[in-house]
């Protein structure tokens, strides 16, 4: 009977027989089921873990990118007031004739869904004579005169307003614009066509490029792919003759240090920040590039 009930004190609930440290009074080990459960709950927690960080950062995504500026579309308010005063609508995008106005994303900073112009993959080119997209805002933060409350940083009023050089032989060539939204700068001289005394010939920025403009030899109205008008220039000037805006720019003949005649774009203080010669700029990088709500300097 003794021995029955040492064997019966050692067979457990679930049919295990434990082992004699168990009936010795010793710890009784995990069971390789417990074991295998343990680790199953810790990769759990681990990942579990690793999720809520990694929403967090996710979250902070916006913040590290919101120091980077955006060309805004034209008649933009000050940024802050920009950010504030926009409901996202999209009806400025809707209305671009060559849908130069995008939405920011997620990682475009604070501004998730606010209207911006990525000059290089395609500028505004006023193709829609009106600017329009001031037109379809709803809320003011595009708007052709900003109110008197609201200030505006000195070198950003236009000196004049600027004449269309499509409406140039119209009644009315200006437009309805009294503020840049940047202004256009040689970052790159070196790598300027004109100021090596390059000719170019063929598409601006090559067959895969997507962007359109609006020549008026082509169709007054309808915006063609830049990649169907070729050039054939004896020295490269497309950011000057490409310029949507009248005296924005111009082609300065200089010397270069071989004692041969060379050409160096001059941005003048009627740019508006349109983004064309950035965008036509056969260079790549582009060599000259918009600084988004720069003031003007004169030089």
């Amino acid at each position: 009977m003794k021995d029955q009930d040492q064997i019966s004190a050692a067979v457990q609930p679930d049919g295990d027989v434990a082992p004699a440290a168990a009936k010795k009074g010793g710890k009784r080990p995990v069971a390789p089921v417990r074991k295998e459960a343990a680790r199953r709950k810790f990769i759990r927690s681990v990942a579990l873990a690793g999720g809520v960080v990694g929403l967090a950062m996710l979250g902070y995504v916006p913040v590290a990118d919101a120091r980077k500026s955006r060309l805004r579309p034209p008649g933009a308010l000050e940024e802050h007031d920009f950010l504030s005063s926009c409901i996202k609508c999209g009806q400025c995008v809707q209305v671009c004739p060559v849908a130069a106005i995008r939405l920011d994303d997620i990682d475009h900073g604070f501004g998730i869904g606010v209207p911006y112009i990525d000059a290089r993959m395609q500028a505004c080119d006023f193709s829609c004579d009106a600017v329009q997209c001031i037109l379809a805002c709803p809320t003011g933060s595009l708007t052709y005169k900003k109110p008197e409350f609201v200030k505006t940083r000195a070198g950003m009023k236009l000196a004049h307003a600027p004449v269309l050089k499509a409406k140039e032989k119209d009644a009315e060539p200006t437009l309805n614009l009294k503020e840049r939204i940047g202004v256009a700068r040689l970052s790159r001289p070196d790598a300027c066509l004109a100021v090596q005394g390059k000719a170019f010939k063929g598409p601006a920025r090559g067959s895969d490029f997507k962007g359109r403009m609006r020549y008026m030899d082509v169709d007054r109205w309808k915006p063609i792919a830049v990649r169907d008008h070729p050039y054939e220039r004896d020295i490269c000037d497309l950011c000057v003759s490409e310029c949507p805006i009248k005296d924005a720019i111009k082609m300065e003949e200089t010397v270069g240090a071989d004692g041969l005649k060379r050409y160096r774009p001059a941005v003048l203080e009627q740019c508006v920040g349109c983004g064309v010669c950035e965008m036509i700029c056969p260079a790549d990088p582009a060599a000259i590039v918009i600084d988004e709500r720069k003031a003007w300097e004169a030089a």
